[in-house]
């Protein structure tokens, strides 16, 4: 026969809201009361409740109280922990869901772990609204996620406005343009493009590369690299690869662009390893301004992506859309800054070889 003991008889039960109206000496409904931030006890009760909580190591029963609401308060959030810029964005998903009186359920999407698992996850935890960020699918498919389930939708990527989900993205494209068009401006002819192309926002961040070259009559020169996005090291990895394919080219551009930071540190350090110097011989550009763009071993010029002004109009998305259930899905584009730091300068007169004396 199992024993089950309380938190003064030893044992493994983890004690309940009885065991701290016991050593209270009050009813349990009061000691519920304190927990559920409901009116009629003092503020002298709450203290005293909270305390012994404390000390008898009490912790309510989210999910159960979550059960018994007549609607939702939790917001569920699907992002990739191997990319840094999601878990930024999450960062600050949480006090803009406080701040409406709503709670955040987290569901990862791995290697192992499609989108369409972490929403079916959070499917059942009965979500008011459902939030993904860098979702792998395509917009057919969030379209019909979105037709499918109860509740509304929001994209944080690159989508384009819809009927469907909400959209929330960075001007990618301006970015993008204004970052390249900033290498132009100060003497860069060739500038080359490495293109991640199962990034989510690849197509987005191309086409402002290529509107910034147009607009300065220089030629496009675009590194196809493929891969697997829900791979930790996918955008190192594709940033390392295509600098060893331009250290095959009898000459370097004077400039590399990359549609996120990753990338543009994989491609930075695969050439400094072979003997070129960023900037004098090469300068390296990034994008999202991810954490370790900021180090000052990397120093990397790149486009910030402002991740408190994205979490919090994802997170005002949803909540509009679940408080006005007859509103139709928005977009909401947050603007763009460009970052100089030290791996960008002028290029240098004489001409750039692959492997510099």
């Amino acid at each position: 026969m199992r024993e089950e003991h309380g938190p003064d008889g030893g044992g493994q039960r983890p004690p309940t809201m009885a065991d701290i109206a016991a050593k209270l000496g009050v009813s349990r409904q009061l000691v519920s009361l304190v927990m559920r931030d409901a009116p009629g006890a003092s503020e002298e009760t709450r203290r005293r409740v909270r305390q012994a909580a404390k000390e008898l190591g009490f912790s309510p029963h989210v999910g159960a109280r979550s059960l018994r609401r007549a609607r939702s308060k939790d917001i569920g959030v699907i992002f990739a922990p191997a990319h840094s810029t999601e878990p930024e964005i999450v960062e600050h998903i949480y006090p803009a869901a406080a701040a409406h009186g709503y709670e955040v359920i987290l569901s990862a999407q791995t290697s192992t772990r499609t989108t369409e698992d972490a929403i079916d996850e959070l499917l059942g935890h009965r979500c008011a609204a459902l939030i993904a960020i860098g979702s792998t699918l395509s917009h057919t498919a969030l379209c019909e996620v979105a037709d499918r389930i109860p509740m509304p939708l929001v994209d944080v990527g690159y989508g384009r406005g819809n009927d469907y989900y909400d959209v929330v993205r960075s001007s990618g494209d301006k970015g993008m343009a204004a970052v390249v068009s900033y290498l132009a401006e100060i003497g860069h002819q060739a500038i080359a493009y490495i293109d991640p192309t199962s990034m989510p926002a690849a197509a987005l961040r191309r086409r402002g590369y290529q509107r910034a070259l147009k607009k300065f009559g220089l030629r496009d020169d675009v590194l196809t690299m493929p891969g697997d996005y829900s791979a930790g090291d996918y955008f190192e990895e594709v940033g390392s690869a295509a600098a060893r394919l331009l250290l095959q080219r009898p000459q370097l551009p004077t400039a590399i662009v990359a549609p996120n930071d990753h990338t543009a540190v994989g491609a930075l350090q695969v050439l400094v390893r072979n003997g070129v110097r960023v900037p004098q011989d090469v300068s390296i550009t990034g994008f999202d301004d991810a954490p370790i763009a900021r180090l000052s071993a990397i120093d990397l010029t790149t486009v910030r992506q402002d991740p408190a002004l994205m979490g919090v109009a994802a997170v005002d998305a949803a909540v509009r859309r679940i408080e006005n259930a007859g509103r139709q899905p928005s977009q909401t584009v947050i603007e763009t800054s460009l970052v100089i730091r030290g791996s960008t300068s002028a290029p240098a007169r004489a001409s750039n070889r692959a492997r510099p004396a």
